[in-house]
């Protein structure tokens, strides 16, 4: 019975999350006809749901208590492909269009406040989602947390928290006030590739590894991690140059007698 009580309390959460989301898509299309909402937007959320699903509930989420290769591929899963799935969904997007005015002005006020700005910057986004593997796999982190099964939960919770933040930060459709230029996000998300990959090869070289797991094991969740995260850096990647429109510059104003006078309306700057 205790046993069964994980997997009902996943099915709630993610049963819940679904039905909230999609009776809030609900209301945006009554609200506002013309606008509606993305299709693409709500399957991104469900599929981001049902990832998480796969990620928590049997077989995977037993095997990665006790087995190293079903801990990887839960990380993946709950730290870098349902997070993105879940941020290319644009929820803060849609609640700004359910809320009522003065909802609405309140999350405004929090999206601009520092605290937000700080945590949703791609810097510190970075260093809360693949900076802390290094701590997590380098140290007895890992096997403290896996010891307990709050220990575990709070580990998920984090994947979950800071994936979320950092695809946020580097391709969220969301409005984000700190995020710098397209240009600069690309840097961010190089430096976490390179990073990602030295630690998933040092793990399976075996150095400063401190993971009490089958040697073979080690190794065959250091793949899963290897080519796993490729992957999903690589949809990151896509769905950050997605989002790219490049700034047009405006042509420097002709001199001489042949040049165009410039319009009182437009003062001399092309329509866009």
């Amino acid at each position: 019975m205790l046993e069964a009580a994980p997997t009902v309390l996943v099915l709630t959460a993610v049963l819940a999350a679904a039905a909230g989301y999609l009776l809030a898509v609900r209301r945006a299309r009554r609200r506002n006809p013309v606008q509606g909402w993305s299709g693409w937007r709500s399957a991104s959320f469900l599929g981001g749901l049902a990832l998480l699903a796969v990620a928590l509930l049997p077989p995977l989420g037993p095997a990665a208590h006790t087995d190293f290769r079903g801990h990887m591929a839960q990380h993946m899963l709950i730290g870098m492909y349902a997070p993105l799935a879940l941020v290319l969904a644009a929820p803060v997007t849609l609640a700004l269009r359910i809320l009522p005015p003065a909802g609405a002005r309140r999350v405004t006020t929090a999206l601009h406040s520092r605290p937000a700005r700080l945590m949703t910057h791609p810097a510190v986004a970075l260093v809360l989602s693949t900076g802390t593997l290094g701590l997590l796999y380098f140290t007895p982190l890992y096997d403290t947390a896996m010891s307990h099964p709050a220990g575990h939960w709070l580990m998920n919770a984090h994947f979950l928290a800071s994936g979320c933040l950092f695809a946020h930060a580097v391709a969220g459709p969301d409005p984000a006030p700190a995020r710098p230029g397209v240009p600069a996000r690309l840097v961010y998300l190089g430096v976490a590739i390179a990073a990602h990959a030295l630690i998933a090869q040092a793990m399976y070289g075996g150095f400063f590894v401190h993971i009490h797991a089958p040697v073979g094991q080690v190794r065959q969740g250091a793949e899963i991690m290897y080519y796993a995260g490729d992957v999903a850096e690589l949809l990151l990647a896509a769905a950050l140059v997605a989002t790219w429109r490049p700034e047009r510059r405006s042509r420097p104003p002709r001199t001489g007698p042949s040049a165009t006078p410039a319009s009182p309306v437009s003062g001399g700057v092309p329509a866009g």
